[in-house]
């Protein structure tokens, strides 16, 4: 029987070798994994997102994401503009070129996606996702994973 110290073990073997492969792939198009997920954070969105919400929906440490964002930015992935009835907040969004490199970005990872989806059996990713929901909400109910596409590439609405 597995113990809270296997799942967190397994957990983690999983993680690191997720994020070692997604490091490595996407270190050639100048991206880190974690600047990655955000880029698809708000790809998903589809509008535009506070930076709370954002860090929230990425799991993620709110000064880690603004440091992102200013890295982004300057490289004219995304746009960070003052909310507009919140004086002390800020809304980010995918710029044009943002859409494009997130876009290219999900192909350059496709391998990755079809290698964790190819060690599975049929059923067992779907359970997997909800499982892995459950332990998040369990350790921290506000880090719940927003859901969204794992196998369906972005759309195709810039040139």
């Amino acid at each position: 029987m597995a113990t809270g110290h296997h799942i967190a073990i397994a957990l983690r073997a999983a993680y690191l070798a997720l994020h070692r492969r997604s490091e490595a792939r996407f270190a050639r198009h100048g991206v880190t994994a974690d600047q990655f997920v955000l880029l698809a954070t708000l790809a998903r969105g589809g509008e535009a997102l506070t930076q709370r919400e954002l860090a929230r929906r990425m799991s993620s440490d709110p000064s880690t994401v603004r440091a992102m964002l200013v890295l982004l930015a300057g490289r004219g992935l995304v746009e960070r503009d003052h909310h507009p009835t919140d004086a002390r907040a800020r809304t980010v969004t995918l710029t044009a070129n943002g859409r494009r490199a997130y876009r290219r970005l999900w192909t350059a990872g496709e391998s990755i996606r079809a290698r964790m989806r190819d060690a599975l059996r049929p059923g067992e990713a779907e359970a997997l996702v909800r499982l892995l929901g459950q332990v998040a909400g369990a350790l921290d109910p506000g880090c719940v994973p927003t859901p969204g596409p794992t196998s369906s590439p972005p759309p195709k609405d810039e040139p």
